[in-house]
């Protein structure tokens, strides 16, 4: 008996290396591909923690307008929020006039109406899916000059998106199997 558990234990140990061998997904190297794959998950790819299409998804419009009561904003207001700042910042990257604004950072949150919800998520999704298609465009120079922009604004979005995620937790909506318990 202790001849075959200790050929057991030899197997196992072999097939130890084995296993710890297998390549794990790399990195990325170049500053192109880190501010790309920061920007990818708080987009739409799940990494250390949910991309915004999946905090948004499944959310009604009712959902989207519900507030606690003590002055923190709705998963609606962030959005809104989130969509104004990435339009904003995007049109300066490219070179293009940003959308009027007149310095009062509350009305890119107040602005929201439920109405337009539906149309607010498929906006976010559009604005982070042109953001990658502006940055894997840009040449070495653009990308470089303009890196804390683009770090900024991944943290940015990560920090409404965990925001987002929170409100839902208040209120009922958030499904824990989406990534956050």
């Amino acid at each position: 008996m202790r001849k075959s558990m200790l050929s057991i234990l030899a197997v196992a140990a072999l097939s130890l290396p084995l296993t710890a061998q297998t390549p794990a997904p790399k990195p990325p190297t170049t500053l192109r591909g880190v501010l790309l794959e920061q920007l990818r998950s708080t987009h739409n790819v799940a990494q250390w923690f949910v991309p915004a299409n999946t905090a948004v998804e499944g959310l009604t419009a009712e959902q989207a307008k519900w507030t606690d009561g003590k002055g923190n904003h709705s998963v609606g207001q962030l959005t809104y929020h989130l969509v104004f700042w990435n339009k904003t910042e995007l049109a300066s990257f490219k070179g293009e006039k940003p959308p009027a604004f007149s310095g009062n950072n509350d009305e890119t949150f107040n602005n929201f109406d439920a109405a337009q919800w539906s149309a607010l998520v498929h906006e976010l999704d559009q604005v982070l899916t042109e953001w990658e298609k502006a940055v894997e465009a840009a040449d070495d120079k653009k990308i470089s000059d303009k890196a804390s922009l683009l770090a900024h604004v991944g943290a940015h979005n990560a920090y409404h998106i965990g925001q987002i995620v929170f409100v839902r937790k208040e209120q009922g909506s958030w499904n824990p199997e989406k990534g956050v318990k």
